[in-house]
């Protein structure tokens, strides 16, 4: 009992081993070793007998002590395999009956016959209803042509087996197959082929199975067969460990979150960091994960002024009133000039200050006959220009007017030309030309009698109307 104890904890420490048997990963497999042939099942009458003496090696069994047979099968499905197997042997010890005393057996030697067999089997795998992977038994049948010495006949065969498998491919088995010869008629050597017994003792070989990337699971299980990978992946890389497959990673060599295909979110925005323009600071979706501090629309990183909200056509700053009269610089036209809102920023001329012009302008003296400036005229034209720049959005129209004395077409043409002078003067000094236009009207429109001397000097007159 205690050897029988020993040798149970040592079959169960096997069996925990992470070995396994046959299977389509390498469906391939090839065996030899040593066979022994044993005729005494034939020469008993009973069943029991058959098998009484099965262990007695030395007295019924013919052992070849030499390689002497081999097998080669395939995995077909599901623990089933299909082999064939050749083997060889010599026949020494001839079990025979005793016909004066019943259920005793003599051991002749028939005269070193020669025993050759060829044999194939369909197996099927024991362990694998229990899912056995270093222990594995097997049960098998088939059939096959054995000749002992000049006697050959084809057998039907039906055995046991069992396999240690010490790696996953390579492992030692042994076997015991039934065959019952179809040449029972009597039992004369090198005239007949009696059923027998024969044992197989060898080592096993596992082939066939393809891992192209080396990672342990073989192609037809490997979802990523040309790159090493995990097997809780299905042999498929995760680079990065973040638990998605590189093939589903969008990220796959920096460690992130599933709901972003692998790729992480270091600022916790809610958006990758391989699609966020600011991924270490948190910023809204709208402007692609980064800040708008001041809530105007444009991310920090364009505001000119984060802390202040402000247009984007301003970059987002507030737009300035530079001369502080209430209307924007952006549509002001006169950003430096104070002036009303009715006015687009630009201060209005009043009224008053159209006489001033006016009055000015009465003052201003020609040269008799001519459209030159007498010399004390600059300072008016000056004083002029002056107020016309105050008001920079204001235009107005320079018109020339003539006494009586003379021809129309003469008066008409000077008027003109006086106009234009003074018109020429002012932009010369600073005024736009936009600004101004310059008429002359001759003598048609008097203010004054020209029948004085007074009233023709009131008549010659430059004018300044303002234009609206």
């Amino acid at each position: 009992m205690k050897h029988l104890n020993k040798l149970f904890v040592a079959v169960a420490m096997v069996m925990g081993l992470s070995s396994q048997a046959q299977d389509s990963n390498n469906p391939w497999a090839i065996s030899f070793g040593t066979n022994a042939v044993d005729t005494r099942v034939s020469a008993a009458s009973k069943v029991e007998d058959q098998f009484s003496q099965y262990f007695n090696v030395s007295d019924n069994w013919n052992i070849l002590p030499s390689v002497s047979y081999i097998s080669v099968s395939r995995h077909i499905n599901k623990g089933f395999t299909f082999g064939v197997t050749g083997s060889v042997n010599r026949i020494k010890n001839w079990v025979e009956p005793r016909t004066t005393i019943p259920g005793d057996y003599t051991v002749i030697n028939p005269g070193d016959l020669s025993y050759y067999a060829i044999d194939g089997k369909v197996q099927y795998s024991l362990g694998n209803l229990f899912g056995w992977k270093v222990l594995d038994p097997s049960a098998h049948v088939g059939g096959g042509y054995s000749s002992m010495g000049k006697a050959s006949f084809g057998t039907a065969n039906a055995g046991l087996g069992l396999t240690f498998w010490l790696s996953e491919m390579f492992g030692v088995e042994l076997q015991s197959t039934y065959k019952y010869s179809f040449d029972q008629d009597s039992r004369i050597p090198e005239a007949n082929v009696p059923s027998h017994m024969q044992h197989f003792a060898g080592l096993i070989f596992k082939f066939g199975g393809k891992d192209t990337d080396g990672d342990g699971i073989y192609d037809k299980d490997d979802a990523c067969p040309d790159v090493a990978g995990l097997k809780q992946y299905k042999g498929c890389p995760d680079t990065d460990g973040d638990g998605i497959v590189d093939g589903s990673d969008s990220c796959p060599d920096v460690a992130g979150l599933a709901e972003f295909q692998g790729c992480p979110d270091a600022d916790a925005d809610g958006i990758a960091d391989k699609d966020d323009a600011c991924p270490d600071v948190a910023g809204p979706k709208a402007l692609n994960g980064c800040p708008d501090a001041d809530g105007d629309g444009l991310a920090d990183k364009s505001d000119k002024c984060p802390q202040v909200k402000g247009p984007k056509e301003n970059g987002g700053c507030p737009w300035p009133d530079t001369d502080g009269d209430g209307v924007l610089d952006k549509d002001d036209k006169c950003v430096d000039v104070k002036g009303t809102v009715a006015n687009n920023g630009c201060p209005e001329i009043s009224e008053e200050q159209v006489n001033k012009l006016n009055a000015y302008a009465k003052t201003i003296l020609f040269n008799s006959g001519k459209s030159t400036f007498q010399q004390q005229t600059y300072p008016v034209l000056q004083s002029i220009a002056a107020i016309l720049k105050e008001y920079p959005s204001s235009s107005f129209s320079i018109e020339g007017h003539t006494d009586s004395d003379g021809k129309d077409a003469a008066n008409q043409k000077l008027s003109e030309e006086r106009a234009a002078a003074v018109k020429n003067y002012l932009i010369e000094n600073g005024i736009a030309a936009s600004r101004l236009t310059s008429a002359g009207f001759g003598e048609s429109k008097p203010i004054d009698s020209n029948k004085t001397k007074a009233g023709k000097a009131n008549n010659r007159r430059v004018e300044v109307k303002l234009v609206k």
